[in-house]
């Protein structure tokens, strides 16, 4: 039977394989290799239910990195863990009327043979979960050293509330408004919580995003510098009669100070309730009241009616001694600044119609040019001449003034300049139950104390068959037996901190425990961190471009300035993937446009749907999986192997003498392929392994045959160039080839120089932009040559029939132009 008639059993090849690679652990990585090290990390996964179409595309992109890595020689490390704990988990199981742990190790192992399954490169050696008291021992050994440095700490504050969740969120997990999680609307509730101060690393992590540029994705590098917000501006303070401490404002336009004609406080904010006189009070409070049923995405819009109380209060304008009168509203939120404005209402909006809603002074201090906003009601914003601004006027240069304001400022005592971030310090408290317990202990004699680190890991109880519905406080604080401790450092009575660890506190350091996993004198090892570190490629979704990577680079940071790593930024380079859509839209059983992975391997098979993934498109595009054919992958792959069953050629034949044709091909293929790679052009990569095994095809079957060495020379090289997409078919090409396995580890294909020399190349002559001949010349020709053969080419001289030629343009050796 010729091998064109024989049928290619998709899935038993797979369970022919998958037992031997177990056997031959090809992937394991060795921390004392020789061989120069690379590092390919992937964004480990919530472990909530089987791999779906997305985990698919993302380790099948990630995997072409990591197993290209090993052709051409590396060492790699390509681990996989599990995010297991956090909400996502917790909520599943409660839905499902499970513990936690029973439902996540369940789904952990469930996703593991799948993994296995899809043949993803992964080291598992290196396998680790967060939820296990070995890795966690390390998150809460991490936090003392944190809390030691003064990066944790406690403190009573405004937080972000999720009342369908039952726990604060970080300001990086409200999105418009709502829980990132859920979707819930986002409220205000004063709570006191543990926070990491990662604002003492904002100047340093906005600097690095300048060494990051090159290599990280554009939009994740923009998207953490809007989020860092650095502003330069003053600290300006305002006198309030009767009463000794000054009001503190920031500012970015110190230079309207003279516009300033009345302040706003956060009408949530300690500092109203401290400013607010008796006779206010009354008032005061029952605004308050209304203001704490409004979510802040309602609160920061510009399309409402303002709307505020006066707190009875005056302050005094440092630059000119006006009395100005202090309110409260809803459009200042307590968290943002010192929760106090100065209010320019000629240059800021809002201010304005705060102003007119209220029949305060309205003063413009630079003149535009366009219409006074007094009377047009439109605030201008704009650059102009200072007017009404005293020693400013007649100014035109906007940071001219701001640093003669400053300089004023800092000459009489009332401000300094300074600079602001819009980033806030890491709220990481969580009253939920499945999570990294807080390994602090709450003692009335002693305050604070720390768990000592011998006693570590503050393991979380079981609590089989309580009630883990979130309520408000953390499911531990009912755990008396838990909770009830002695104090380590009195004796005494004492109670546990309830509260677990934000998630985003176990991914910010997982990528370093994989550098030594069984490491048990610290979180890891710090010299294997040094060869590793840090990772080479981090392939990911874009949804993390702020939450987790931030905190990953604070992290690194920190752990830097304590002497365990030797860099300061941990992933070199990264790249986002898009996601599976279906006809359109995002895949959702309410659309019914569900795609299931399970459903697609089992009637296509595993590499089917990875060469469609990465066929498709660009890795950062989406996919339609509605406009795609893993049928058709399907008989790619099977074209493909079938040509290593007409290879007759004995296994190390020499190439030298066979088809020079194909062997071209060959040669071209191979080193462009390298070039895609390294480019993230995964998708053009595929397209080449097409026509090389075409081209293949047809030299069999019109002359070279199959005896032909650059037949096998052909064959071989699409055997390793598929085990980057398709390991099962390319293991098997591979063995019919006469090698032993595994395919993975052969080596990137050898490729003779003189073969890429092209002999000729094709001009494209065209005549008013439209294509007229086509000629084969020397790669190196001459402008001039090639414009004076394209103007004798006959189709092209009767194209211009006469007609008067006015200019040619040459663009050796590929066009010629000609405008007539």
């Amino acid at each position: 039977m010729s091998s064109e008639q024989e049928t290619y059993d998709i899935q038993a090849v797979q369970d022919k394989w998958l037992p031997v690679w177990e056997r031959l652990d090809p992937f394991r990585a060795d921390d004392d290799s020789p061989r120069e090290k690379k590092y390919a990390l992937t964004m480990f996964p919530y472990p909530s239910g089987d791999l779906h179409m997305g985990h698919a595309e993302v380790t099948a992109l990630h995997d072409v990195i990591a197993r290209y890595w090993w052709q051409r020689g590396y060492e790699v490390m390509n681990p996989m863990g599990w995010d297991s704990f956090g909400l996502p988990a917790e909520n599943a199981a409660i839905r499902n009327n499970e513990h936690p742990a029973t439902y996540t190790y369940a789904n952990i192992e469930t996703q593991y043979e799948s993994f296995k399954r899809y043949a993803v490169s992964f080291d598992w050696s290196r396998r680790l979960h967060t939820s296990d008291p070995e890795y966690y021992r390390w998150t809460q050994w991490l936090f003392l050293k944190f809390r030691e440095r003064g990066l944790a700490y406690r403190k009573n504050s405004p937080v972000n509330w999720c009342p369908n969740d039952q726990t604060v969120l970080a300001n990086e997990q409200v999105v418009d408004g709502r829980c990132e999680r859920c979707g819930a609307e986002v409220t205000k509730r004063e709570l006191t919580q543990w926070y990491f101060r990662i604002t003492e690393y904002a100047q340093e992590l906005l600097d690095c995003l300048d060494e990051l540029e090159p290599t990280w994705p554009a939009r994740v590098v923009t998207a953490q510098r809007n989020w860092i917000g650095r502003s330069e501006g003053a600290h300006v303070h305002f006198r309030v009669e009767g009463r000794e401490e000054p009001i503190t404002v920031y500012t970015t336009r110190p230079d309207t100070l003279y516009g300033a004609t009345f302040m706003v406080v956060a009408a949530d904010a300690k500092l109203a309730a401290e400013l607010v006189t008796d006779e206010q009070r009354p008032a005061y409070e029952a605004y308050l009241e209304d203001v704490r049923k409004e979510s802040e995405i309602d609160r920061l819009s510009t399309e409402r009616p303002k709307t505020g109380v006066f707190l009875g209060v005056h302050a005094v304008n440092p630059v000119n001694g006006e009395r100005i009168p202090v309110w409260a509203s809803d459009y200042v939120l307590a968290d943002y600044g010192t929760g106090a404005i100065m209010a320019v209402p000629a240059h800021d909006q809002r201010d304005l119609d705060f102003a007119r809603k209220f029949g305060l002074p309205v003063r413009r201090v630079v003149d535009t040019g366009e219409p006074n906003p007094e009377e047009t009601g439109i605030a201008t914003t704009g650059d102009g001449v200072y007017v009404n601004s005293g020693p400013l006027d007649g100014m035109t240069d906007k940071a001219s003034g701001i640093r003669a304001i400053i300089e004023r400022l800092e000459a009489d005592g009332t401000g300094e300049g300074t600079v602001n971030f819009r980033l806030r310090d890491w709220l990481l408290s969580r009253q939920r139950y499945w999570g990294v317990p807080i390994p602090i202990v709450h003692c009335e004699r002693c305050g604070e104390v720390a768990v000592p680190y011998e006693q570590l890991p503050v393991e979380l109880p079981e609590l089989r068959g309580a009630d883990l519905k979130p309520k408000g406080v953390s499911p531990l604080a009912a755990a008396e037996e838990w909770v009830n401790v002695a104090c380590p450092s009195c004796g005494g009575p004492a109670r546990r901190d309830s509260d677990t660890m934000d998630t985003f506190v176990d991914s910010s350091w997982y990528f370093l425990r994989y550098c030594s996993p069984h490491y048990t004198d610290g979180p890891f090892d710090v010299e294997k961190a040094k060869t590793w570190m840090p990772a080479d490629i981090y392939v990911g979704g874009v949804e993390h471009a702020v939450l987790h990577l931030l905190y990953a680079r604070f992290f690194t940071k920190v752990l830097a300035d304590m002497g365990m790593l030797e860099v300061r930024e941990p992933f070199a380079s990264q790249l986002n993937q898009g996601i599976v859509i279906n006809q359109g839209k995002k895949m959702s059983k309410s659309l019914g446009n569900g795609v299931s992975l399970g459903d697609q391997l089992a009637e296509f098979g595993v590499d089917a749907v990875r060469v469609t993934l990465v066929f498709a498109g660009p890795p950062e595009d989406d996919i339609d999986w509605a406009d795609v054919s893993p049928a058709g992958s399907l008989r790619f792959l099977q074209r493909a192997w079938r040509l290593s069953g007409d290879v007759t050629s004995a296994p190390g034949t020499p190439p030298e003498g066979g088809d020079v044709a194909l062997r071209r091909v060959t040669a071209h293929t191979v080193h462009d392929a390298a070039e895609l790679v390294e480019s993230y052009r995964f998708n053009v990569m595929v397209a080449r392994i097409m026509e090389l095994v075409n081209a293949t095809r047809k030299a069999i079957d019109s002359g070279a045959g199959p005896a032909d060495p650059a037949v096998r020379e052909a064959a071989e090289a699409v055997a390793i160039l598929l085990s980057l997409v398709a390991p099962y078919t390319a293991e098997e090409m591979w063995e019919r080839l006469g090698h032993e396995p595994t395919v993975a580890r052969a080596g990137w294909p050898a490729v003779d120089p003189a073969l890429l020399v092209e002999e000729s190349v094709t001009a494209v002559v065209q005549i008013q932009g439209k294509v007229k001949a086509r000629l084969e010349v020397a790669p190196d020709i001459s402008e001039a040559d090639l414009e004076r053969l394209a103007l004798a080419d006959p189709a092209v001289a009767k194209a211009i029939d006469g007609r008067e030629v006015r200019k040619v343009i040459v663009r050796a050796p590929k066009l010629v132009n000609v405008v007539v």
